[in-house]
């Protein structure tokens, strides 16, 4: 049996020397800092660099109304459609934030017409 322990860094306060060290610290120049162990971090790195496997996005349990023709779409590819639901929308949200990688959508015209009779409706009643 294994026995998980969750620690917080609120659980081991600072003593008072810890903190004047930190402070001392915090107030020297970024040019006195010896970083003569630690390697230059290149262009070369970052185009290797992967995010962490092990990351786990934070779930929010939500009530969403769909078309009934999309979710038939998603169930019919198997089991796991909500986290292809989630997969589609993630890529829409950063293809929406990095124009970079805007493969020529535009989403935010996507069915003009039935978002402005929407709202038409909605500002006459």
């Amino acid at each position: 049996m294994t026995k998980i322990v969750k620690k917080n860094l609120s659980d081991n306060p600072l003593s008072a020397g810890g903190t004047r060290r930190l402070e001392k610290l915090s107030r020297r120049p970024d040019n006195e800092i010896d970083t003569s162990d630690i390697p230059e971090l290149t262009e070369k790195f970052w185009r290797k660099a992967v995010r962490n496997p092990f990351y786990r996005h934070v779930k929010k349990q939500i009530t969403l109304r769909l078309d009934a023709d999309i979710i038939a779409w998603l169930r019919r590819q198997g089991k796991g459609y909500q986290t292809r639901a989630n997969a589609l929308l993630r890529e829409a949200m950063l293809e929406d934030l990095n124009p970079k990688r805007k493969r020529g959508r535009d989403w935010g015209h996507c069915n003009n017409s039935r978002r402005d009779g929407i709202a038409q409706s909605r500002r006459a009643s």
